[in-house]
């Protein structure tokens, strides 16, 4: 059998991720073997444990890669001085371009996280509630500057969610839509039901 062919800009580790989190979200974590992730990358069984060292590990490794990345974004945004609309316009736009980018790693993320052990499990839905938290707290500081409506922060910062969620319909049936028109009506369709 071949070799891992690693990209231009990934790793043989981050080529096995990659092609890890295209067979969890086809068959499901629960489903997906390990044998079935070498046949994929044309190598034999035992060679994958030179590049990670089990499935849950794979699991792990794409968890907590999407997490740090939606948290390490919301950073970025809300040390910024900019008004509360232009943060939630980056943050939707950042949802949007990792669903669109990095699709399957997102839908792991999504679908597959409760399979995850502890403590990771537990790191990740803390992590996962204060990102919402911090995405609620940013909706309140808008509305108390009169840049929101009078709105609720959790069903804001839900809907906001839900909505770019559902993407993973779009994704499945690519309707003739380009990225950036989908991108940029989502934002519209979102912030205008919003503002002030």
């Amino acid at each position: 059998m071949a070799k891992i062919q690693s990209g231009k800009n990934a790793t043989k580790k981050e080529v096995v991720i990659e092609k890890a989190a295209l067979l969890f979200k086809v068959k499901g974590y629960s489903a997906a073997s390990m044998r079935e992730l070498a046949d994929t990358l044309g190598i034999e069984a035992p060679s994958l444990y030179n590049y990670i060292g089990s499935k849950s590990e794979l699991l792990q490794s794409i968890c907590i890669k999407m997490a740090n990345e939606f948290t390490a974004n919301l950073n970025i945004v809300d040390n910024t001085a900019e008004s509360t609309v232009a943060k939630i316009e980056a943050v939707i736009r950042f949802h949007i371009q990792m669903m669109i980018n990095n699709f399957n790693e997102v839908f792991v993320a999504n679908h597959e996280w409760k399979h995850l052990k502890e403590p990771l499990l537990s790191d990740f839905l803390n992590q996962r509630r204060n990102y919402e938290k911090r995405l609620m707290l940013i909706v309140e500081i808008g509305v108390e500057k009169k840049e929101l409506k009078n709105i609720n922060s959790y069903v804001t910062v839900l809907t906001i969610l839900s909505a770019v969620r559902g993407l993973e319909f779009w994704y499945g049936h690519k309707k003739n839509v380009t990225q950036q028109v989908l991108e940029n009506d989502m934002v519209n369709h979102l912030l205008n039901g919003i503002i002030n």
